[in-house]
């Protein structure tokens, strides 16, 4: 059974079209410092389950294409890094406490589905997206939400 998520991401740090570049077009999901999301992504996330790709933090926020999940969780090797911008001293290889999963661009939508017009959708009221105050960078999407996501391409 497939599971559908929405993983956020600032095009300015990593956008889609840095994933559509990488070799096979897969990139690691690395960064998530949030243990709600950390545990989506380590509890929940399934290989092949979908994505849809959300720019955040930019002048038209919304998603912009769709990815799936290539390689389940696994520890973020980024926290063990002192030298990098996601290092986290209490996180070590025997004991990690960050997860990443790995994802390929399925596609680029047609066109940016933005936040503004899914907030006026009263059968996306659910999604974790649109509620007040939610700062989750990755988020379940239910099947019937996905599908009419799809539909306002």
């Amino acid at each position: 059974m497939t599971g559908y998520w929405l993983m956020k991401s600032e095009p300015g740090e990593f956008g889609i079209d840095d994933l559509a570049l990488r070799p096979n077009q897969t990139e690691h999901w690395d960064g998530v410092r949030n243990y709600q999301a950390r545990n989506l992504m380590r509890d929940g996330m399934k290989l092949g389950d979908l994505v849809f790709f959300y720019h955040s933090n930019c002048a038209q926020p919304g998603i912009v294409g769709i990815a799936r999940v290539a390689r389940e969780a696994y520890p973020d090797h980024t926290a063990f890094d002192p030298l990098d911008q996601h290092f986290d001293p209490k996180s070590r290889p025997d004991q990690p406490t960050w997860y990443m999963v790995d994802v390929v661009l399925v596609r680029k939508l047609n066109r940016t589905i933005t936040l503004s017009e899914l907030k006026t959708r009263p059968e996306l009221e659910g999604l974790a997206l649109v509620r007040r105050g939610n700062r989750l960078s990755v988020m379940p999407v239910s099947e019937p939400q996905w599908h009419s996501i799809l539909g306002l391409e």
